[in-house]
């Protein structure tokens, strides 16, 4: 069995530490407690992780983010990975920093990667594990709020949250979306 596993951020080392990037930090995380290293291909990095029998593609998009859908649809196809077998990795403003939420389908929530890849794989039908990331901005600012870097109080806690959500990427693939959701879901 494969899977892709897409962390969404922005390419560029003004982006590296930001909020938005949440979903290139979490594939890192995976890699490096996996050693595993990335390599530059099409569209983005890539890197190959087996696990329990189950092969893991990590995907970095290097689209940016509002282009994401054209490097998971290359992925996809490229690997021959089921739509069901594929999971995008974006932070969320709606939810309290580091609360972590699996969902099956749904909407793009206002979130523009997840918006580009719906539009290019014509539906919503793919996980999405959603990072919280906070909401802890003035009104009309919520673009500098998540292009900026996590406060040193949510960098002391990353470490836990990182590893938490390593977890459930693999319990995606091994024991599947629904029992994954019950047994991680905003804990």
């Amino acid at each position: 069995m494969k899977y892709l596993v897409v962390g969404l951020g922005n390419i560029g080392s003004e982006y590296e530490n930001t909020r938005h990037n949440i979903g290139f930090k979490i594939v890192d995380a995976l890699a490096k407690a996996s050693t595993i290293f990335f390599e530059p291909n099409k569209l983005g990095d890539t890197a190959s992780l087996k696990f329990k029998g189950r092969t893991f593609i990590l995907l970095k998009p290097s689209t940016y983010m509002n282009l994401s859908g054209k490097a998971v649809n290359y992925y996809l196809q490229k690997e021959k990975i089921k739509q069901e077998n594929l999971i995008v990795i974006t932070d969320d403003i709606a939810l309290p920093f580091g609360t972590l939420r699996l969902k099956g389908k749904g909407s793009d929530g206002g979130h523009n990667g997840l918006k580009d890849i719906i539009k290019v794989l014509g539906n919503a039908n793919f996980a999405r594990l959603r990072f919280g990331v906070g909401s802890e901005f003035v009104k009309g600012k919520q673009i500098n709020y998540v292009l900026g870097d996590f406060a040193p109080e949510e960098q002391n806690q990353m470490g836990e949250r990182l590893e938490k959500t390593t977890e459930m990427i693999k319990s995606f693939g091994t024991i599947g979306l629904g029992r994954t959701m019950s047994n991680f879901n905003g804990k």
